[in-house]
């Protein structure tokens, strides 16, 4: 399996710097992952997430010039389901007509309890 960009490998780290981890990948190519794309929270210390030997699943970014970019963090992102659209129920004129229909009765309603409060004075 070769590293194409979008592709999920498992690989060994196997260096940790201030600015992100080393991971071997299959056919003893290495790549970096950035500190940024360790974990979906704030990375200050590596060390606090990650340990040389560690087997880690990484999402393959970018491959330029023999670099390979790599991310912790995008590999664990569940695959996105499509949206499914809304079934439409009732239709803009539909609404619009009961609307008009409920404050009818609203007013109609109203104007009974404002006739019998003002015959009782």
């Amino acid at each position: 399996m070769g590293v194409e960009i979008g592709s999920k490998l498992e690989g060994k780290v196997t260096g940790i710097t201030k600015f992100g981890a080393f991971v071997e990948l299959p056919g003893n190519v290495t790549g970096l992952v950035h500190i940024s794309e360790i974990a979906d929270v704030y990375v200050k210390d590596i060390h606090q997430f990650l340990k040389i030997g560690d087997i880690v699943t990484v999402k393959v970014l970018s491959v330029k010039e023999g670099k390979i970019g790599l991310s912790i963090k995008k590999a664990q992102e569940k695959e996105r389901q499509p949206r499914q659209p809304r079934e439409r129920t009732e239709g803009f004129e539909d609404k619009l007509n009961r609307f008009l229909k409920e404050s009818e009765d609203r007013l109609s309603s109203l104007k009974k309890s404002g006739d019998k409060k003002g015959r009782g004075r």
